[in-house]
């Protein structure tokens, strides 16, 4: 049995069409964003014809429709989510610069349209605004606007407004941006809270055809003339551009460029053409210097000027207020400098005067001791004296009896020259004691220091209690960096003290010194059996002009401290422990290295 040549022909022209809808099924979809200039709603009616007619023609692949707004289309694109994009030609610049999308077409008003010159804006106003008559009156006043990005919405009339000498970025007229979509600028006009809108070209138009506007409610601005069939206030531009984006293959995009070419016109009127030229669109908004030239404005030197000026004028006054401050502040530290130089120079001068006058102290206080002194001093000089004159009367008279024996001689002479020296020695101790001179430091042993001042305080007074000497192991071969004869100036002054305090309470017991080490220091204790101090007037005790003693001066003490603290030490009053008595207690610095001599004025 043969097999009808025409049953074959049609099972294959089945299986033929049976594997296109396959293929289109399986087919990924085109994603196509529009943008909802007038909300969700409207651009679903408006553009939902154009998609079914698009995919009739292209072989029933599906098209798959979103809307956005001007930054959610742009984010999209960045995440790599729509093949096409229709939007206005300000935004198509803008997505052309950041997210490199090709238009393929542009949308016209009708057949005879030139691509070139179709959307414009249009600036309207309450009819009875009889105070706003054209574009020039809305100084000082409120423009509403659906969003600063917006092309046909904003950017077209603030390029006109900047023609006629008006900034809306200066608030000449104000912006009020009310959102998409394009009717709320209505809504904001008819309100009050605006006193004009920026409505895309037509629209005004398409809003009284359908009854959302009474005729002649709102009249437009500065209407252009030639402009038919609508009414608009500036310059006509590039339509909408249907653009590819950067991932979509050439071929679907040639294919979708054929698809709109052979779209008839839709109700309104409009339909798609080759791409127009969108120079004009780019002037635009290198003038406005927003878009992908924003840089403009960081780097224009008017720009800068313009924005910057008042930085500029700040910043020169604040150099001049500084350079002003300056000379004034070295004016003032000239001036400064110099009363610092003559405060310095009194300042040296009255030091000076302080360190003649504690120099002339010191001199004034060895003299007060040797004062208090001078009755005993005459008679530990009487006695060698007395020596003396024995042995020289001796001598006479075995001159005179004829009995002077050389051994006789040599033995008077020996002695009267030692008695001689001795004599000697105590003048020479007090003169060296009395004088003045330059102040000596030098390395000495304490316990000589203190030896010596005792002999020299036993030598000077009479009946004076003897001085217990007492010296911890640890300050044995120790030395201390002192002038020598201003400690012995403390120890008198302290010995004296001491005793004028025994002799208070009639006590003969010795006076009591005691020698130990306090760290890099050496601590020299002079303690009596006298009736001590209370507290109160233990701590007044080194003050100048302070004294218990009816006929004191109250200088002693305040010179001990005084020369204590210039050797780097201190001096200190407590009750002796046990009592009676009282225990002055100062410190002087240990030597550490080699012995030197440092000398400073008296």
């Amino acid at each position: 049995m043969r097999f009808p040549f025409r049953a074959l022909v049609a099972l294959i022209m089945l299986g033929f069409f049976t594997l296109a809808a396959w293929g289109a099924a399986v087919a990924p979809p085109v994603r196509i964003g529009v943008l909802a200039w007038q909300g969700l709603e409207e651009a679903e009616i408006r553009w939902s014809s154009l998609m079914n007619q698009l995919e009739e023609r292209l072989a029933g692949r599906r098209i798959e429709l979103r809307h956005f707004d001007l930054a959610g289309m742009a984010a999209a694109l960045r995440a790599g989510e729509l093949d096409f994009v229709v939007t206005n030609p300000g935004h198509y610049v803008f997505l052309e610069a950041e997210n490199g999308v090709s238009r393929i077409a542009t949308l016209v008003a009708d057949a005879s349209t030139d691509p070139a010159h179709v959307v414009g804006s249009a600036v309207v106003v309450l009819d009875e605004r009889r105070d706003i008559t054209a574009l020039a009156d809305l100084k000082g006043r409120t423009l509403a606007a659906v969003s600063a990005d917006a092309f046909g919405g904003y950017q077209v009339m603030w390029a006109e407004l900047r023609r006629l000498g008006l900034d809306p970025e200066r608030g000449q007229p104000r912006p009020v941006l009310t959102g998409f979509p394009m009717s709320k600028v209505v809504e904001a006009v008819l309100n009050g809270d605006a006193d004009a809108g920026v409505l895309r070209a037509c629209l005004l138009e398409r809003l009284e055809q359908e009854g959302a506007l009474r005729p002649g409610q709102l009249r437009v601005l500065s209407p252009r003339a030639g402009m038919s069939p609508c009414r608009v206030s500036s310059r006509l531009y590039p339509g909408w551009a249907f653009a590819a984006a950067q991932p979509t293959s050439p071929a679907l995009s040639r294919d979708v460029l054929v698809a709109l070419l052979s779209l008839s016109p839709d109700a309104a009127g409009q339909s798609w053409s080759v791409p127009a030229d969108y120079h004009p669109v780019h002037e635009l908004l290198q003038e406005l210097q927003i878009g992908p030239y924003a840089f403009l404005r960081e780097t224009a030197w008017p720009s800068l000027w313009e924005r910057y000026w008042p930085w500029v004028c700040g910043l020169v006054v604040m150099l001049l207020a500084w350079g002003a401050y300056t000379l004034h502040v070295e004016h003032l530290v000239q001036r400064r400098t110099r009363e610092l130089t003559q405060a310095m120079e009194a300042r040296q001068r009255l030091e000076a005067q302080v360190h003649e006058g504690q120099q002339q102290m010191d001199h004034l206080s060895r003299l007060s001791i040797l004062g208090e002194l001078s009755g005993t001093l005459a008679h530990e000089l009487n006695q060698p004296l007395a020596a003396i004159g024995n042995y020289a009367r001796s001598l006479l008279r075995r001159q005179d009896s004829g009995r002077l024996e050389p051994t006789a001689l040599r033995q008077a002479a020996e002695e009267i020259a030692s008695e001689s020296e001795r004599a000697a020695g105590v003048l020479g101790g007090i003169r060296a004691f009395a004088r003045k001179r330059d102040r000596v430091r030098e390395a000495h042993d304490p316990a000589a220091l203190v030896r010596e001042a005792s002999r020299l305080f036993a030598g000077m007074l009479q009946g004076v209690p003897g001085v217990m000497f007492r010296q911890g192991d640890e300050v044995a071969g120790l030395q201390v960096w002192v002038d020598p004869l201003q400690v012995q100036q403390v120890l008198l002054n302290l010995f004296k003290n001491a005793w004028d305090a025994q002799q208070a309470v009639g006590c003969d017991l010795p006076i009591e010194v005691s020698l130990s080490r306090d760290g890099e220091r050496c601590s020299v204790a002079v303690r009596d059996y006298g009736p001590g101090l209370p507290p109160e007037l233990q701590a007044r005790l080194f003050e100048a002009f302070f004294t218990t003693k009816p006929e004191g001066l109250g200088l002693g003490l305040s010179i001990c401290k005084t020369i204590i603290e210039a050797h780097g030490g201190g001096i200190a009053a407590a009750a002796a422990d046990p009592g009676p008595g009282l225990a002055i207690r100062f410190t002087l610095p240990l030597v550490d290295g080699a012995a030197s001599v440092s000398r400073e004025s008296s």
